[in-house]
């Protein structure tokens, strides 16, 4: 997408979703994909410690062979719910892992940046926290390209681990789905089909103090 075309921030945070159905089938160029990740790795960290890597996934057999294990675990999530939530999840679709042609897989090092990190001695979350900082530049610069991210997160952390070699000490905190869409739902699937609906703002605002 030409600069001149990219959203606004605030745009991009309207139109960001999490997709899973509306991928093209195309894969994302590498010169776009670079340009995500340079904005995920421009993400604020802790100490400036930066504890993310990304390993990108493009191997047909490797994405079948996650896309496999995770539909297992929606299998498994499915029998757990009570009659009336297993059918409304029926229809809610919750990975595009082939469709999407590759895959982004956010590491955590919260070893990375040594013993000292500057900030993060009493609150050692912000080593993960800086992670998820890092997902979310990547989702919002994609979405200005015009380009899809879907969150899996129906998956077992050990079999992640294994299948793209993650080592001791590194934890995989999640693996995206990217790519060209055809367009970006204006609701959210939870939403469309009856999961659950948006907390308004107003109940989500407090002033000077925590209220019920």
């Amino acid at each position: 997408m030409a600069e001149a075309e990219c959203l606004s921030v605030y745009d991009a945070i309207r139109l960001r979703r999490d997709v899973r159905a509306e991928f093209t089938g195309e894969v994302v160029d590498d010169t776009t994909l670079l340009r995500i990740l340079e904005a995920a790795h421009r993400a604020p960290s802790v100490g400036n410690s930066m504890p993310w890597d990304f390993v990108v996934v493009r191997e047909p057999a490797t994405l079948r062979r996650f896309a496999d294990h995770v539909a297992d675990k929606r299998r498994e999530f499915h029998e757990s719910l009570p009659e009336d939530r297993a059918e409304t999840f029926n229809p809610i679709k919750i990975e595009g892992i082939v469709e999407s042609g590759t895959g982004i897989v956010v590491t955590h090092n919260q070893q990375r940046g040594g013993t000292h990190v500057l900030g993060r001695a009493t609150v050692p979350e912000t080593g993960l926290y800086s992670t998820i900082l890092a997902i979310q530049n990547l989702w919002l610069a994609a979405t200005a390209e015009g380009v899809g991210v879907g969150w899996v997160s129906f998956y077992d952390t050990p079999f992640l681990t294994e299948l793209i070699g993650v080592p001791a000490g590194v934890k995989p905190v999640a693996w995206l789905c990217v790519g060209p869409v055809h367009e970006f739902q204006r609701v959210p699937d939870l939403e469309r089909f009856g999961w659950r609906s948006r907390r308004p703002l107003e109940a989500a605002v407090h002033w000077e103090s925590f209220t019920a």
